[in-house]
C-alpha cells in the first residue's frame, strides 16, 4: 500500500533539495530551508455590523483550504469601531504537511494565474526568511462560487520558512514556483 505524497513535496524532497545545497553549499541536508507552515488570515471589520459576515468567510476559508478556520476575536473595546471585547472580526487558519503542499500548488498554478493583469507578487521578504502575499479577491480561487459572494474579501497568506534570511527565504519559494517579479540575480 502506497501513501498519497503531494506533488510539491516530492519536487522539494527530489529537485528543490539538491539545487538549493548546490547554491548555498550546505554540508547537510537538515541546513536546507523548508516551508513549515501556510497562515491564512481574513479580517473582517464589516462583521461588527453584520454578524452572519463571519459565518460566510469560515464557509469560503474552509473550502479554500479544506481545514475549518478559527475566529479572531478582539481584544479590547474600541467605541469609535463599536467593537466589544471577544467579538468575532476575522478568521485565520494554519496548513501544515499535505494541505499546506496541496494549497501552495493551487495557490501557484490555478489561483494567481485568474488575477487580472497579473505580473507576479513582491518579493519583500521580512528580514528572517518568512514571506507574506496579499490578495485582494478571495474569488481567483475556484472553489469559491461567484454568483454566492455577497462581499469581496481580501485575504494574507503568510509563508514561514525555516531559512535564516531572506535570500534563503526568496531562494525556497523562488524554487517552488512563486511568480516574483522584478527578478535581479
Amino acid at each position: 500500500m502506497s501513501t498519497y505524497i503531494p506533488n510539491l513535496k516530492k519536487r522539494y524532497k527530489e529537485e528543490i533539495i539538491p539545487t538549493l545545497m548546490k547554491d548555498f553549499s550546505y554540508k547537510s541536508v537538515m541546513q536546507v530551508p523548508r516551508i513549515e507552515k501556510i497562515v491564512i488570515n481574513q479580517g473582517v471589520g464589516a462583521a461588527v455590523s453584520d454578524k452572519k459576515l463571519i459565518e460566510t468567510i469560515v464557509t469560503e476559508l474552509t473550502n479554500i483550504t479544506g481545514q475549518k478556520p478559527v475566529q479572531t476575536k478582539a481584544k479590547k473595546d474600541i467605541s469609535n469601531f463599536k467593537l466589544r471585547k471577544s467579538m468575532a472580526i476575522g478568521t485565520k487558519v494554519t496548513l501544515r504537511q499535505a494541505k499546506m503542499y496541496e494549497f501552495l500548488e493551487r495557490l501557484i498554478c490555478v489561483a494567481l494565474p485568474r488575477i487580472r493583469d497579473f505580473k507576479g507578487v513582491n518579493n519583500k521578504l521580512d528580514g528572517r526568511g518568512n514571506y507574506t502575499l496579499g490578495i485582494t479577491e478571495q474569488i481567483i480561487f475556484p472553489e469559491i462560487d461567484i454568483d454566492k459572494t455577497s462581499k469581496l474579501m481580501g485575504m494574507e497568506i503568510c509563508f514561514v520558512t525555516t531559512a535564516q534570511s531572506d535570500e534563503e527565504g526568496f531562494a525556497l519559494l523562488k524554487e517552488f514556483g512563486i511568480p516574483f517579479k522584478n527578478i535581479k540575480k
